[in-house]
């Protein structure tokens, strides 16, 4: 609690300042596409987005397996306030994508493999979540919720190389390739700085989510041994 209240700030302020900066230069200095014009100004929002549905389920995955082989109690509310964060950006990269795609393409949905295997960590995310809260003991639920988490990893080089293994409408990788990115330096570094802005924002506010859990939990033990005093009075009044 107390790296994070230390953290916590500077994580913020940095999330404004790199997320003002990218928009600004995504929306008013980087050039339109000469093929897609302004819709190309999507891509600013869906690209990050798609990067963080794979890296929070990857930090997802990974607090799973700590929970599971360590029995840490962070890495399973850092895997709980990770999931609905996870499935939110995936969910925008689903709808931003659309929006790209429709002028794009001339349709709204087309079931190739990136687009299946997105929808598919989408599922992956509310099953998770699903899992969690769907037992009373929260040790059971965590344990269910780590078991499909880990199960689900295998989906993530799918999305990555989906485009290299069959044929689809999206194009092969432009910016993480080994001859360099392909893309022009005046959209990449709006590009990049937006990933960055991503980023940080989902650590800030996944700092938020394990604070307020942690406190939660503290909240919930102090009710409880308040209770019990009353209780035990109880107790001892019936018995005599």
């Amino acid at each position: 609690m107390r790296l994070s209240a230390a953290v916590l700030p500077w994580c913020a302020i940095a999330t404004a300042l790199t997320l003002g900066v990218g928009l600004y230069l995504a929306l008013f200095v980087a050039p339109p596409d000469y093929q897609q014009g302004e819709a190309v100004r999507i891509m600013f929002i869906h690209v990050p987005a798609a990067w963080m549905a794979m890296f929070v389920y990857g930090n997802l995955a990974l607090a799973s397996a700590v929970a599971l082989i360590w029995r840490h109690p962070l890495a399973d509310l850092a895997g709980q306030a990770a999931a609905p964060l996870g499935a939110g950006f995936t969910l925008l990269c689903l709808v931003t994508g659309s929006l790209w795609g429709q002028p794009m393409w001339g349709t709204w949905w087309v079931w190739d493999a990136r687009l299946t295997s997105v929808l598919v960590l989408f599922f992956l995310y509310l099953g998770y979540i699903a899992l969690v809260n769907a037992f009373d003991e929260p040790t059971r639920g965590a344990r269910a919720g780590a078991i499909l988490a880990l199960v689900g990893v295998v989906n993530i080089p799918i999305i990555k190389f989906s485009v290299d293994w069959w044929n689809t409408l999206h194009q092969p990788a432009s910016i993480m390739r080994m001859g360099g990115p392909t893309i022009d330096a005046s959209m990449l570094w709006p590009l990049f700085l937006m990933a960055i802005g991503f980023t940080l924002y989902f650590l800030t506010v996944l700092l938020i989510r394990i604070r307020t859990a942690i406190i939660a939990r503290k909240l919930q033990v102090l009710r409880m041994a308040e209770l019990e005093p009353d209780e035990d009075f109880a107790g001892a009044r019936s018995a005599s």
